[in-house]
Parts: structure tokens; C-alpha cells; sequence
């Protein structure tokens, strides 16, 4: 190994431009459940996270597919796959060992990734569902990856989520 080249930034200006991008794969965080009411918690099932089909279908995300789970009340974070609950109940039941991370009650975000060439990643769509507290889609918001010269133009600091009705 030998020494990392090293670039002093005296100012912005002096960032070199992004460098461009490769066939190299990224995940990308293409679907998202946003702060899914917690229905159920089952100890004594095999793994897995069940799902509404509806909230699968207005995100894209396909049974199977492997989610990150993020419980928004206590910050745990876990890795499972997609179930498919029953049409229009508003399911969302942590399975297994995970059901020791959740209770019934607890706020979710659901995040499905997929492997994307870097370059086909600029203009790529990203879908965030979001639901009521029945867990109802009521929005779908779309967000587009920007090209890296077009990082910074769209700086979304200090949202702040508001439940829709």
C-alpha cells in the first residue's frame, strides 16, 4: 500500500469536479414504505416482514425482495425479506427474531434496493409511499437522482415529515 494522494481544499472552489460515472454497481433505494403503523409482531413465525399488497404495489417492491426494516420509536435497524399480507388490511408484521425489534404501534420506514450500473443511475426514479395511521397509501412521491454535477440542487435540510390525512 502506499500514500494516499492528498488534495488541500482551501474553498468550495477548489472541489474538483464529480468524476464520471463507471459501469461500477450501486444499491439504489428504489421503493420505500414511510412510516408504516406496526400491526402485528410474531415471534412464532418463520422470519420475514409482512406486507399490505397494496403499500407493495404502490412502491414497487415485489415479494421476496430483500428490505431494510427502520423502527422510527427506538432506531433498531434489520435486514429481511417481503411477505404478502391480505389486500387492503393494512398488514405490516414483523416476523421472527425481528419481532423482538418492533411492537405493535411502532412507526416503520421499508426500503428495497436494487444494483444499478452508476452510470444509468442520473435521471433513475426513487418512490417513497406514504400512508395514514391505518396504514392506507394516501400519497406516492417520486424523486429523481440527479447527475453528479447536478448534487446540490435540490438540498432537502430540515424537512420535516408531516403525516398525511
Amino acid at each position: 500500500m502506499g500514500q494516499p494522494k492528498i488534495r488541500k481544499i482551501a474553498t468550495p472552489g477548489d472541489i474538483p469536479p464529480a468524476a464520471p460515472l463507471d459501469g461500477a454497481r450501486r444499491p439504489f433505494m428504489y421503493g420505500k414504505l414511510h412510516r408504516v403503523t406496526v400491526t402485528e409482531a410474531r415471534v412464532d413465525y418463520v422470519g420475514s416482514i409482512t406486507v399490505d399488497p397494496l403499500m407493495l404495489r404502490a412502491s414497487g417492491i415485489l415479494p421476496y425482495t430483500r428490505v431494510d426494516v427502520v423502527n422510527v420509536a427506538n432506531g433498531n435497524r434489520l435486514q429481511t425479506y417481503v411477505i404478502e399480507g391480505r389486500e387492503g388490511a393494512g398488514d405490516c408484521c414483523l416476523n421472527g427474531a425481528a419481532a423482538h425489534l418492533f411492537s405493535p404501534g411502532d412507526l416503520a420506514i421499508i426500503m428495497a434496493y436494487e444494483d444499478v450500473p452508476a452510470e444509468d443511475l442520473p435521471g433513475r426514479e426513487s418512490v417513497a409511499v406514504m400512508v395514514d395511521g391505518a396504514n392506507r397509501v394516501t400519497e406516492i412521491w417520486t424523486y429523481t437522482t440527479p447527475s453528479p454535477e447536478d448534487v446540490g440542487d435540490s438540498c432537502r435540510h430540515g424537512e420535516v415529515f408531516a403525516r398525511s390525512a
